[in-house]
């Protein structure tokens, strides 16, 4: 704040110093009328308004009529977002959103703001992280007014809340937090309204940053919110008790609190049957483990444990092997960074060419390298199967921790093979048993145990077996239909 609360007779030299403050800035417009009826002063920052609502909707009514008040003023302009304040900091910050000022005389400490803010957004589009053939096409925007209306629409009932937030020191970021009242567990609400609260911060450019700050553990690899582009995903999560953040600015939503489970589903998993949708979480869980250990793995075999390689495919890796100077090790460490060089190189680049420098790259530095005795062939088959399985989680963020995770193994299995592998298991499981979100355990329902949200974790049921919302949500309504009624209907079609 520029200025402390003073006697109201020195706010008018306040309201006059805020002005002429203003006036540095280039961009800042403050003008005087004499000729109108009544003169009349306007001042706005140029590149917040819509100039087009100040000539159109605001001039013409200040030109034609005399006003001996700011309420005749308030009275005559076709707008409803309309205040007559003297509160400076009130001022100061309608200004800096898009207000139009409008004094009756420059010495007045009480003035009339105008909303008529510029609104440029970018149109709805489909999905690009979290695209699916079937469901919705349609993707959050940077406007959080468009974002929540891509919400409410989907559901049109009165229990959806939102409490908003500023947050941000230099940024005044809004930020929505939605629920749905009577559903979500108002402990989780509390959590989640209590630590944006006590935010302090410069600056929230992106919902990711909140991500990072109100994170039970923010130390750790594992994102403990899920972000996402969908507004159906939204949707689905709200009616089953969580809590969601949006922010001004940012084309992504923050859901908590989650399990781990929740990291491997996509929700295109609910537009299909379920016999297909438990197929494709169960690849994807394998995937993942496959894309963490299958390196690891290698490297203990080769320097500790080739006994437990197969006689004929001893044969492949020996001939494979004989030219290679280097430790498997070092091998698989090269190959590694040079999978991560040409996936950051083909994220960072425009995309087409970031494509064909990923295809491109990837074959002839792989074949220059077998070729140049640096790596054997196999490695680099299974460098490439584990890159590729790493693709396969639905929620990007957990590609990067995947990425991440398969360093310590690797460094683990050079030092003691599997034992080492076991080892880095062992703390990675332990990692997991601490970790909460919002609050909540993170690996439910493996742990703490709970039989019935198996039901929507390594297997999605049937919907008619899913009567309930997830346990660890800790709902105030549980169930979700009555299976009974669910039955009869499905009867009475037969």
């Amino acid at each position: 704040m520029w200025f402390r609360k003073q006697p109201p007779e020195q706010q008018e030299n306040n309201l006059v110093a805020l002005i002429n403050m203003y006036k540095q800035s280039g961009d800042f417009v403050h003008f005087h009328h004499p000729q109108s009826p009544q003169p009349y002063w306007v001042s706005y920052f140029g590149t917040l308004i819509d100039v087009e609502i100040l000539h159109r909707d605001i001039l013409p009514f200040l030109n034609k009529t005399a006003f001996t008040s700011l309420d005749g003023v308030k009275a005559a302009l076709p707008f409803e977002d309309v205040l007559i304040t003297s509160d400076l900091q009130k001022i100061q910050d309608d200004i800096l959103q898009g207000s139009v000022l409008i004094q009756l005389d420059v010495k007045d400490a009480t003035c009339l703001l105008v909303r008529a803010e510029m609104k440029k957004a970018r149109e709805v589009t489909i999905p690009e992280e979290e695209y699916s053939v079937v469901g919705p096409k349609e993707a959050f925007v940077e406007s959080i007014t468009t974002n929540l209306n891509l919400v409410r629409k989907r559901l049109p009932i009165s229990e959806l809340k939102v409490k908003e937030f500023t947050i941000g020191t230099l940024s005044k970021t809004k930020v929505a937090v939605l629920y749905i009242d009577g559903i979500t567990n108002e402990e989780n609400v509390n959590t989640v309204c209590q630590r944006l609260s006590d935010l302090q911060f410069n600056q929230i450019l992106d919902s990711s940053i909140i991500a990072q700050l109100i994170a039970d553990n923010g130390h750790s690899l594992f994102p403990q919110l899920i972000d996402t582009e969908r507004p159906d995903r939204v949707a689905g999560v709200l009616a089953e008790g969580s809590v969601v953040i949006l922010a001004e600015g940012s084309s992504h939503a923050l859901i908590g609190p989650i399990s781990a489970m929740e990291l491997f589903n996509a929700f295109e998993d609910y537009y299909v049957n379920w016999q297909t949708a438990t197929a494709l979480r169960l690849i994807r869980i394998f995937a993942v483990s496959f894309s963490i250990l299958v390196t690891p793995i290698y490297v203990a075999v080769l320097t500790y444990h080739y006994q437990l390689i197969p006689k004929d495919l001893m044969v492949t890796l020996v001939s494979s092997r004989r030219n290679i100077p280097l430790p498997p090790i070092l091998e698989a460490i090269i190959l590694e960074l040079t999978i991560e060089l040409l996936r950051e190189a083909g994220a960072r680049l425009p995309s087409k060419v970031g494509q064909t420098i990923g295809i491109v790259g990837g074959i002839v530095i792989g074949t220059a390298a077998v070729d140049a005795g640096l790596t054997s062939n196999v490695l680099l088959i299974i460098i490439a199967l584990a890159a590729l399985a790493s693709f396969t989680t639905p929620v990007y963020r957990m590609g990067n921790t995947i990425r991440l995770l398969r360093f310590p193994f690797l460094l683990l299995a050079d030092l003691w093979g599997l034992l080492g592998i076991a080892v880095a298991f062992i703390f990675l499981i332990i990692h997991l048993l601490n970790l909460t979100s919002l609050g909540r355990p993170y690996l439910e329902p493996i742990y703490p145990p709970r039989l019935k949200d198996f039901k929507d974790s390594f297997i999605r049921f049937p919907f008619s077996f899913q009567s309930k919302r997830p346990g660890y949500l800790q709902t105030k309504d549980q169930i979700r239909f009555s299976k009974k009624k669910a039955s009869e209907v499905h009867d009475i079609d037969e």
